[in-house]
């Protein structure tokens, strides 16, 4: 004797509940974590900041999540948001350079892999950048230079910190050498910053390398990453093949970059806003008694 009983008249129509069609929706509700692969309602994985409640892996966030995270009540006001790239080269790959712009600028609603601003973190006014991997992979081009650059200029001008949260594949290859210039370009204007003795916050999340990584992302007063970020100049495949040995375990992740001096801390993404106001105060503090 079976247990269930199905009705035959109509096997792939959803059974009924009082006399009505039952419909159950799951698609968008759950997420999967990348690091213990258990099952998230999102709901809570977003309230979380994107870091997972169970193993505390800690997943990519976007540029203005970013911001909304960081600045007092998630307030901002943004900067040189019009900035587009004049596609110096003409670049033609898989299709032109100014239509993958364009594809992007839709996708993301962002002019570049950039956003430019400034707000209030635990009371204490700042210039912000957060990069948007999801434009073109995060990748620094003319754009991200001059709104980094634009950036510094205003914090000298308005005395306040810098703090750039990188997230990024390196320089962008469709602007050639024009994007490599930024790398001279920001680090000549990271060294105004110093001389005028306003402090420099670096950030670097999952991932940063590249040009990125060779300049202004590891020039900072103080280099903070995210637990478990990729962050190196060559990729480690690169490497392995260039070298022909087994990297170690870790290599290039956060962790690993503390352990042998590269970076000053560690931070976990929901500490990081009350770890940076603590250095601000300590910055701040420090130059008074100067």
């Amino acid at each position: 004797m079976s247990w269930f009983k199905r009705d035959s008249s109509d096997p792939g129509k959803p059974p009924k509940v009082d006399g009505q069609e039952r419909h159950v929706r799951t698609e968008g509700l759950w997420q999967k974590c990348e690091g213990c692969r258990q099952i998230i309602w999102k709901k809570e994985f977003d309230e979380n900041w994107n870091v997972c409640p169970k193993c505390g892996a800690h997943s990519r966030i976007d540029a203005v999540t970013r911001l909304k995270m960081l600045l007092d009540n998630g307030e901002y006001q943004q900067f040189d948001a019009g900035l587009v790239s004049s596609d110096p080269l003409g670049f033609v790959d898989s299709k032109s350079y100014r239509d993958r712009l364009r594809s992007m600028q839709e996708a993301t609603n962002l002019s570049d892999a950039m956003v430019s601003a400034c707000g209030r973190l635990d009371g204490r006014p700042v210039q912000i950048c957060s990069m948007e991997a999801r434009f073109i992979g995060g990748s620094m081009g003319s754009v991200v230079g001059e709104k980094i650059t634009r950036a510094i200029e205003r914090a000298i001008a308005q005395r306040t910190p810098l703090i750039i949260v990188s997230a990024s594949g390196g320089a962008r290859m469709q602007e050639g050498a024009v994007s490599l210039m930024q790398m001279a370009k920001i680090s000549a204007g990271l060294m105004r910053l110093d001389e005028a003795r306003l402090p420099y916050i670096s950030v670097l999340t999952d991932p940063t390398t590249g040009g990125v990584t060779a300049s202004y992302a590891m020039l900072g007063d103080l280099n903070i990453a995210e637990p478990g970020a990729l962050i190196g100049f060559a990729g480690p495949r690169v490497i392995e093949q260039t070298i022909r040995q087994k990297l170690p375990e870790g290599f290039q992740r956060s962790e690993f970059l503390l352990r042998h001096g590269m970076l000053d801390a560690v931070v976990p993404r929901l500490e990081m806003k009350a770890y940076i106001a603590r250095a601000l105060d300590f910055f701040v503090g420090a130059a008074k008694q100067a």
